[in-house]
């Protein structure tokens, strides 16, 4: 087996690229745009053109690769078929890794690009030294990774550990992205919570710092801090969401931990004290023994875990 991994992470706008050797330490990293021209065609060839260009730089040759591992969004089965698509490059369905193989000969492995992340969390960052893991992604929407005996839960078309769109809230009246009303992303994530706080200010005129400037899930936490009455109500509910959302999750796999990250999680650890009294009021007594921390890879988890899927 060859002594280094590439780690590929296809996101809209760039797609992430690491080089790793065979202890999972990263040698080097780098970013290529992705072109959605004509179905997004050229995205795989140019990350082939750019990781061939790699190999040359360093002297690496096809033998001493041990593989390719690539985060795409989208479904991905355990095949590595992007089963519907990927509606923001473009890309229609088809196998990842037998696109690549037609520019570089080396084993390939794809898996969604949250699942990833969520893999190189467990590998190399917030969860490393554990087995069974749910990684949170609190961004724009809610993503969730779930790592059971150390393998990734992609199930059977590769949507397992969608948390966000669990139903959480009956009688919501706004439609998730996903055309569902009430999923938890409505709520816990970073939209969810600028959602959650126009509700709490629109409900009466207690004075607030959230009433200035630009309301943002990080103005929430920064007002929390602040020890604004309004915003920590808001926390509170968000806390109760999430709390209530994973303490589900947990009650179905067991986890021993969950790692969480996205750009809400850059509010620190206060975060999770209002997450965790709600995960503990909701769960089932077995599964109460669950560990709490933050991601520690930030935007390289998912080059990480692309490349873990390869070297693990």
């Amino acid at each position: 087996m060859g002594n280094y991994a590439f780690g590929v992470d296809i996101g809209g706008t760039t797609v992430k690229i690491g080089l790793f050797d065979r202890e999972g330490r990263i040698l080097d990293k780098w970013e290529i745009p992705t072109n959605k021209e004509n179905k997004g065609v050229a995205v795989l060839p140019d990350v082939a053109k750019s990781i061939l260009a790699k190999m040359e730089e360093k002297g690496i040759e096809e033998k001493d690769l041990a593989g390719i591992g690539v985060g795409a969004p989208g479904t991905v089965d355990e095949e590595g078929t992007l089963v519907g698509g990927a509606v923001n490059i473009g890309w229609d369905a088809f196998n990842i890794p037998e696109a690549v193989h037609a520019y570089i000969n080396v084993p390939v492995k794809a898996s969604n690009d949250a699942n990833v992340a969520a893999y190189g969390e467990m590998w190399q960052g917030g969860g490393k030294g554990y087995e069974n893991m749910v990684a949170v992604t609190l961004g724009t929407g809610v993503g969730g990774g779930i790592i059971i005996n150390g393998r990734l839960l992609t199930g059977s078309v590769g949507a397992g550990g969608e948390i966000g769109h669990m139903h959480i809230q009956d009688g919501e009246t706004e439609e998730c992205g996903c055309q569902n009303k009430g999923c938890l992303e409505q709520y816990a994530s970073a939209t969810g919570i600028v959602r959650l706080a126009k509700r709490r200010l629109q409900k009466d005129d207690k004075a607030s710092v959230l009433r200035e400037g630009v309301l943002s899930a990080k103005s929430v936490f920064d007002g929390v801090k602040a020890g604004d009455e309004v915003a920590l109500e808001i926390a509170e509910q968000f806390g109760e969401y999430l709390g209530k959302g994973l303490a589900l999750v947990a009650d179905v796999v067991n986890p021993e931990i969950f790692v969480i990250g996205g750009g809400v999680s850059k509010a620190g650890e206060i975060l999770l004290t209002f997450v965790e009294p709600n995960f503990q009021k909701y769960v089932f007594q077995m599964c109460r023994n669950v560990k709490f921390a933050l991601a520690k890879l930030g935007n390289d988890a998912g080059i990480y875990g692309a490349a873990g899927l390869i070297l693990r």
